[in-house]
């Protein structure tokens, strides 16, 4: 399992035009899951990512988590995430859960 983690003041995800997902500040999380992916895999990557701190405190460091701000999460299936660009000019995405694998661990 993959995780690219971005700090947002908003953002929205549309699916053929139409908003499926909105959120105000918080986090937007890129999952990728991989074939051989575990329920631990998953229970580790959400404490990881909520308890992340990269949210600034009153002295401006780094020390609050999306948990201490009350941060919204936008969670995005992204399997490229899984991409294997070392041999030639097309990503391999063996690696990669299939479509039903990875609906449910997102699930």
């Amino acid at each position: 399992m993959r995780a690219l983690v971005q700090r947002v003041v908003e953002a929205s995800v549309l699916v053929k035009g139409q908003e499926v997902g909105r959120i105000g500040p918080g986090l937007v999380v890129f999952l990728g899951f991989a074939g051989d992916d575990e329920d631990s895999d998953s229970l580790f990557l959400v404490e990881k990512t909520v308890n992340l701190r990269i949210f600034a405190d009153s002295e401006n460091r780094f020390n609050r988590s999306a948990l201490d701000v009350g941060a919204e999460l936008l969670l995005v299936s992204q399997f490229t995430l899984y991409a294997d660009t070392r041999k030639g000019r097309r990503p391999d995405f063996n690696r990669a859960a299939g479509a039903e694998q990875a609906r449910e661990a997102y699930e």
